[in-house]
This record gives C-alpha cells, sequence and structure tokens, in this order.
C-alpha cells in the first residue's frame, strides 16, 4: 500500500479525485482519501514547529547570550494529522511526498517522513513534483516518481533556524530596552529589518530634500483649429529672470523648424514570476500578501500554475496552444484566445529567468466567474490576460518632436500615436496615453495663441510602493520569492508602516532602525541577509551542511548582541522617545499639552493629557479595537484632532477623537437603519 503525503487539505482531496474515485474518512478528525492500495493524507503546512526549549520561554528571565546559543527543537503541533500519520505508516510500504515542490514544501514533506518512518524505518520514499493540479501533470508526476531531496529541505530548515534565533535574540533585546511587552513587543528580524530600513532611508531622503523652484515656459499653438502645446527647449528654467524674458515675447505666429518621427517597438511583457506578479497586483490595488493567499487559492482549485516560482520563461511541457483552445469556448476570454491563435506564428516572450523548479505563473483552466468571488476573478483576469499577452505580437507607436521657431527661440512639441495596439489591447493595466499633433511641415507658420510661465518645484524620490518594495527586496536579494509578501505584511501588522500604496514609517521604525544603525548597522543592511541566501543555494547543492551555517550565525549574533548590551541604556531611551513621540496624537483644547494615546494594562485604551500630573484631566475615550494612526489633522466640526482606525482586513475609516462631536451625531441612526434593512421589513399583524 503507498502513502500519498500533501501539503493542504484541499490539494490532498484534489489529487485524490484525479488519482481515482475515493472514499473519505475521519482518522482523529483528518480528512484521508481512500483509494485501491493508496491513501492520500493532507498535512497543514508545517506541522511541527520550530522553538527553543520552555526554560527560555520568559523573557527577562532569559540571558540573551544563552538564548543565542540555546538548542532547538522540533515539535509536532499538530497532534492530530500526526496520530493520522503514525495510524497508516505500519500499514504501507511506500511513501510518496506531495507537497508544493520549492525550499518550503520539501521541509515540510521531511517532516512527514521522519513522523512515519519512526513507525516504519523501512518504507522506501519518492518524490512527486508538479507545477499544476491538474490531471495530466498529476497523473504524469506519479508516473515518473523521483528522489526527495533532502538537501533542499535542509536549506529551509535552515531558514527557519536562523531567523528564530536572530528574530527572538533581537526582538527580545529590542522590547526589553524599550519596556514593550506582550501585544506591543517590537519586532527585529533579519529579513524585515533591512526591509525596514530601505522604507525609513527614503523617509529621511524625503525629510531633507530641500525643494528648488523652477520654471516652465510654453506657447499654446494652433493651427486651423487644432491646438497644441510647446514647450520651451530648456525644460526647467532655474533662473527665474530669464524665464520671465522668454515668457514676454509678444509674438502671434511661429514657425516650425524640423519634424523627428520615429516608429518604436513596444515588446510583450515577460511571463509572471512571482515578484512581478505581486509587482502588478499591487498596482490594481491588492497587498501583495492578499494578491499571493488567493493566488494559492487559484492553484489549489487547478485554476493556475504554482504561484511562487522565479522562472519567466515558459517550457514546451506547458502546451500553450492546448491552453487557448480552452479559453476559445470561453465567454469571457473566447474572442482574444481565438484571435491569438490565428496568428501566424505564436512565438511567446521570455524573460531574463529560467529556472527548472516551476514554470512561469499561468493559467491552466477557464474558470467559471460565478464560482469566483470579485477578488479572486480580478487576480485570475490578471494572470490570464497578462499569459495572453506574451503570445501577442508587439505594439508600435509612433513618437513626433517637432521643433517651433519663436522669435529666435526653440520651442519643442512632442506627440504619440498609437498604430497598432498589439499585446496592450489584451492588457489594459500598461496605460499609454496618445498626444496627437496636427500634420505639420517645415517651414509652415502655426498661430500662437499666448505663453505661459509656471512656478514648480523639484520634488524628491517618491516613497515606496509595495511593487516598488518587492522589486527591490528581489533585487537585493533580500528574502525570497515566497517570503517578501509575509515580510511587508509583518511590517504593517506590527505598526511599523502605513499607508497602501505608500509607506511611510512610523516614529517607532525610525527608533528601532535609527538604534541600530547607529550601534550595528550590519543588521539593517541586506549584505548579510543577502549572503545567507547564497549560503541556502550552497546546502540545496550540497556544498554546505545546515549544521555549519547556522553555527556560524550564532557567532555572528553572539558578537552583534555583545555590542548591543554594552549600549542598553542608551538604546532604551531612544527607543522610549520614539514610542512616545507615535502616541501623540494633537494639543490639548484645555493646557496645550500633548494628548496621547494611553494603553492600560487590561487592554483598554484612551487619549489623555500630558498635563494630568499637573491637573488637566482632559481625555476621550477610543476604540477599543483596531489599529489607531494619528493623521496631524483637525476634525473641521470641532477642531479636535483626527486619527484612522483600521480594523482587521477592513477599509481604515478616519473619525475625530470627540465622542460628542456633531459629526458623530447620526452614527446611531446610521446603525439601526442598517439593522433594519437586514431586518427586513416589519410583520404587520392583520
Amino acid at each position: 500500500m503507498r502513502l500519498i503525503v500533501a501539503e493542504k487539505p484541499i490539494a490532498a482531496k484534489r489529487i485524490a479525485d484525479i488519482l481515482g474515485t475515493p472514499k473519505t474518512v475521519l482518522k482523529n478528525n483528518v480528512e484521508c482519501h481512500i483509494l485501491d492500495g493508496t491513501v492520500v493524507i493532507p498535512l497543514k503546512g508545517h506541522i511541527t514547529n520550530v522553538d527553543f526549549p520552555h526554560e527560555y520561554k520568559d523573557w527577562n528571565k532569559t540571558d540573551l547570550n544563552s538564548l543565542a546559543n540555546a538548542d532547538i527543537h522540533y515539535d509536532i503541533n499538530n497532534k492530530s494529522i500526526a496520530k493520522a500519520l503514525e495510524i497508516y505508516a505500519p500499514q504501507c510500504d511506500e511513501l510518496q511526498i506531495a507537497t508544493d515542490y520549492d525550499r518550503e514544501g520539501e521541509s515540510i514533506g521531511k517532516e512527514a517522513i521522519d513522523i512515519i518512518r519512526n513507525k516504519n524505518p523501512s518504507i522506501r520514499v519518492s518524490r512527486a513534483k508538479f507545477s499544476t493540479l491538474t490531471p495530466e501533470e498529476v497523473n504524469a508526476a506519479f508516473s515518473n516518481l523521483t528522489e526527495f531531496s533532502y538537501n533542499l529541505a535542509d536549506s529551509a530548515d535552515t531558514r527557519r533556524e536562523i531567523d528564530l534565533i536572530w528574530g527572538a535574540v533581537l526582538t527580545r533585546y529590542v522590547s526589553i530596552a524599550a519596556r514593550r511587552f506582550g501585544k506591543e513587543f517590537l519586532s527585529v528580524g533579519r529579513v524585515q529589518t533591512p526591509a525596514l530600513a530601505l522604507v525609513v532611508g527614503r523617509e529621511k531622503e524625503i525629510k531633507a530634500f530641500k525643494p528648488e523652484p523652477f520654471w516652465t515656459v510654453y506657447v499654446m499653438c494652433d493651427k486651423k483649429g487644432q491646438k497644441f502645446i510647446a514647450h520651451y527647449e530648456e525644460e526647467k528654467i532655474f533662473d527665474k529672470k530669464r524665464a520671465e524674458e522668454i515668457a514676454s515675447i509678444k509674438s502671434s505666429i511661429a514657425r516650425v523648424k524640423s519634424i523627428d518621427k520615429k516608429r518604436l517597438e513596444m515588446k510583450p511583457p515577460s511571463p509572471f514570476n512571482t515578484t512581478e506578479f505581486l509587482r502588478a497586483a499591487s498596482m490594481i490595488g491588492y497587498q501583495p500578501q492578499m494578491a499571493m493567499s488567493i493566488a494559492e487559492r487559484l492553484y489549489m482549485n487547478g485554476l493556475t500554475s504554482y504561484p511562487r516560482t522565479d522562472n519567466t520563461v515558459y517550457p514546451s511541457s506547458i502546451g500553450i496552444k492546448g491552453i487557448l483552445e480552452k479559453f476559445r469556448k470561453s465567454q469571457e476570454f473566447g474572442e482574444i484566445a481565438s484571435s491569438i491563435l490565428s496568428q501566424k506564428k505564436i512565438i511567446p516572450t521570455q524573460g531574463k529567468k529560467k529556472a527548472t523548479d516551476h514554470p512561469p505563473i499561468y493559467p491552466v483552466e477557464v474558470a467559471d466567474k460565478k464560482k469566483l468571488n470579485k477578488y479572486e476573478w480580478k487576480i485570475y483576469e490578471l494572470i490570464v490576460r497578462r499569459f495572453f499577452a506574451t503570445l501577442s505580437p508587439s505594439a508600435e507607436i509612433e513618437t513626433v518632436k517637432v521643433a517651433l521657431d519663436y522669435e529666435g527661440r526653440n520651442f519643442i512639441a512632442r506627440g504619440k500615436t498609437i498604430l497598432a495596439a498589439g499585446w496592450r489591447e489584451y492588457y489594459p493595466y500598461s496605460k499609454s496615453e496618445e498626444v496627437i499633433l496636427p500634420e505639420l511641415e517645415e517651414k509652415e507658420i502655426v498661430s500662437v495663441t499666448g505663453i505661459k510661465n509656471e512656478q514648480k518645484e523639484t520634488k524628491p524620490q517618491p516613497r515606496y510602493t509595495p511593487a516598488a518594495l518587492i522589486k527591490l527586496l528581489d533585487e537585493l536579494n533580500l528574502g525570497t520569492k515566497s517570503t517578501r509578501a509575509e515580510i511587508l505584511q509583518k511590517l504593517i501588522d506590527r505598526g511599523y508602516i502605513e499607508g497602501r500604496q505608500n509607506f511611510t514609517p512610523s516614529n517607532v521604525a525610525f527608533g528601532v532602525i535609527d538604534a541600530l544603525e547607529q550601534y550595528v548597522p550590519d543588521v539593517t543592511k541586506p549584505d548579510m541577509t543577502a549572503k545567507l541566501e547564497k549560503e541556502m543555494d550552497k546546502i540545496e547543492r550540497g556544498k554546505l551542511k545546515k549544521e555549519n551555517v547556522v553555527l556560524d550565525s550564532r557567532k555572528l549574533l553572539t558578537k552583534i548582541l555583545n555590542h548591543l548590551l554594552e549600549h542598553r541604556e542608551s538604546i532604551g531611551e531612544k527607543l522610549k522617545e520614539s514610542l512616545k513621540a507615535d502616541n501623540v496624537v494633537g494639543k490639548c483644547p484645555a493646557c496645550g499639552g500633548n494628548l496621547i494615546i494611553i494603553k492600560m494594562r487590561k487592554g483598554t485604551r484612551f487619549v489623555g493629557c500630558s498635563g494630568y500630573a499637573k491637573g488637566c484631566r482632559t481625555s476621550f475615550p477610543l476604540p477599543a479595537k483596531g489599529t489607531i494612526r494619528s493623521l496631524g489633522t483637525l476634525c473641521p466640526t470641532c477642531n479636535l484632532p483626527e486619527i484612522e482606525v483600521q480594523y482587521f482586513n477592513r477599509r481604515p475609516f478616519r473619525m475625530c477623537i470627540n465622542h460628542k462631536c456633531a459629526s458623530k451625531a447620526d452614527w446611531g441612526k446610521k446603525k439601526a437603519k442598517k439593522d433594519e434593512n437586514r431586518a427586513g421589513p416589519k410583520k404587520v399583524n392583520p
């Protein structure tokens, strides 16, 4: 009898359905799928937890140097699944691992192997590799089993152990120094801290930036009713008098000096790897963690390929024409698929990264729109349209640069016309605006209806968006394709960064990064983390041992920790000041002191005045749940500070801290109206 282990319940059910007609039985509340001579058992991700022995649980009583060198235990955290594996282990002579094929999936598979071999040491182990949960690929995977990669599992476990050691030691150090415990602890991580340092560094650049005024001068032109604009050849004029001199020219005509036309080919985008997918999803409003979660559901339901991949080159084995034939019958995408199939040649775009573990992200089945929620459909549509775009012809545009002589001064008009939409017709997420100029000829005279001189300011580099930060993490080799979305979400959840599309670091983030940069700058830089990623690759290839890499990492951490311990007081003061600043919401209307967010031990919180010791009793209640952020703005109704409140997985909303503010007068009425609508019309007894 063979035992197949899948990574999640939905994957186990799908694999079992593909392999035959299973009978589902409950073993220790675990759904096990029985076929002829086969049992398929689901895990739920990792079923063992990596942790320190129990004696290290107390933060205040644990010596941090001892923690940095403590033993690490792999303890079973899902005993129901472990018991189900143990029940079937003695009955089976073959174990086939069918978890996701990547480092994390191999580590999860190894946990199952260890549990099963404890009951059946002689069981044969093999590996089923697949990138889509389709009948063709699943059947092919079980017909062509490979060896299980213990090196791949070790590389993942190395990361788990090092992340635990560094995260636990540094998080405890910073939290104890700042006196922040319980749910309010300050998190420091091997990858998340360098990522946060990037956001803080950009914000410092923005704050230090001194805008410089400049002027732009342009003329408004007209040719037989067709209006267009031509800018002075020097687009930014930093001398005000010179700009005013140019803008003082008064003439009703300009002469065309030269016309330069160019045809440009815009090649289709590369296929989606994880990084590019997350960037594209971010640009249509999805936070990376949410986009990844949806992509995983689509994969588990057999609609798209595995979403964790570095590959941007389609292998020939995916059968591009076969996928297009499926979509030809689709109501939403049939016309596009037919159009692509009618091309003389279908030559997919190839990106720069070619990997052998998984193909790029692409659709494998046509989805029923009615069976997906609106968020799932948008991500599915994004993946489908990207796939179509990579198989489509290039777009063609024509650019026009017209030089005008206006009283001896050079002015430039620029136009852009789309000659062939190509792939852009199917991929509307990449926009290109046309600028239409009238047909002009050299030496032609055009009318000038006015001249404008506008003052502007130079701007700093923009704040990081999720898309930009994901790309930068990839370039710096910070984290992996599997962890980057999770890293950004952690920074948001910990209150380190705010904003959905433009990340702003909190005062706490400044405090943590400033303290670490001053005393242990290596912790905030990507170099050390990038070095570890290279070591992971060497472990995977069998050139390094897990134990040696973990030991070297412990030695480096101990050196850093000893330096931090020498400066505990200075770092603690810096962190406490940052925390105080983060809790200020505005000025007290009674005494002019600071209104601060005060959190009680029992979990209640309110806004109170810093002048409490001097007798000021000004206070305002706060919502019991949700993340609260000061906005630095005043309520237009009562002139008291406003805050932003965000409940888990909901849109943030703005509110005045004054519970008696007239702006809240109809809040209760709105709730009553909603309740009434939910209940439906009242029944009237005859």
